[in-house]
């Protein structure tokens, strides 16, 4: 396995792989790796040739109050897990090499990122995009890999490669998670004592919205008032926001249908997570 740190030595190294005829599969992440991301990095290794693994804490989709200071990081310890899963290439750049002195260019999606985590942390899309359009052109993917935790990231991602007309496919795979239903987070670890369970309220809520729609509920404006409801009762929990939307769109929905969404970030003893499950009518 190959560190990388340097633009010029990815870029490098990515011209061989695609001389070689290796197909690239890339897994962008922000390090302290979980369950989910070694999901993300199985599934590249089984559709790809060379799997890259980004790790970059990315200071432009953090606003000024959050949390860019609190983000764990355990670089050693995600080195050792990619070895163990077989990645080819990790790419660890210090902010110096992604953000040079005077750089002033952003991408920025103008519909997909507008509302839910758009709405409540400005800005934040922007930093995603900017970043993950400068990865993708560095590494020279051919299959780039999320989760579907992060569903409004996806689609944001997938709008911009389509926008943007980048080569290559972008795949999304299932929410992972732990065995009481908590989606696995890298923020998971900052959760202290009574707020690991108060925190399972996202899933619970989110399964309720579930069970709801699928026994006929019709109104988005009354599942989201019983997940509030549920949420409310955790003394530890704030409701960011809760949203049932189109999940290909994006856009807020009143009625319930086979497309909808429910979505909602939640801070929980302070440490903000987020969460989604598809919804639907009765079969």
């Amino acid at each position: 396995m190959e560190v990388i740190e340097t633009s010029r030595r990815m870029r490098e190294k990515s011209r061989q792989l695609k001389r070689e005829g290796r197909k690239i599969g890339f897994v962008p992440t922000m390090g302290y790796l979980h369950q989910a991301h070694l999901a993300l990095i199985r599934a590249a290794r089984k559709a790809s040739d060379a799997v890259v693994v980004s790790i970059f804490v990315n200071p432009a989709q953090f606003g000024p109050a959050e949390d860019l200071d609190r983000y764990p990081r355990a670089p050693e310890r995600d080195l050792r897990l990619c070895r163990e899963v077989g990645v080819d290439v990790v790419f660890m750049p210090p902010i110096s090499e992604i953000y040079p002195r005077s750089f002033s260019t952003f991408v920025e999606e103008t519909a997909l990122s507008r509302p839910l985590c758009g709405a409540a942390r400005p800005g934040h899309f922007r930093g995603v995009a900017t970043v993950v359009a400068k990865l993708f052109n560095l590494v020279g993917p051919d299959l780039a890999f999320f989760g579907a935790k992060d569903w409004q990231q996806s689609r944001v991602v997938a709008r911009m490669v389509r926008d943007l007309a980048f080569p290559l496919k972008v795949e999304v795979l299932p929410t992972v998670r732990e065995k009481d239903g908590l989606a696995a987070s890298s923020r998971n670890r900052n959760l202290k004592g009574a707020a690991r369970s108060d925190a399972l309220c996202l899933y619970r809520s989110l399964k309720l919205a579930r069970k709801l729609a699928a026994k006929g509920e019709c109104s988005a404006r009354a599942i989201r008032e019983a997940m509030a409801r549920l949420i409310a009762r955790h003394s530890r929990a704030r409701v960011d926001y809760i949203g049932i939307f189109d999940e290909a769109t994006l856009r807020p929905q009143r009625r319930i249908n086979r497309r909808s969404r429910a979505a909602l970030a939640v801070f929980i003893g302070g440490v903000r997570l987020i969460d989604n499950m598809k919804i639907g009518p009765p079969k």
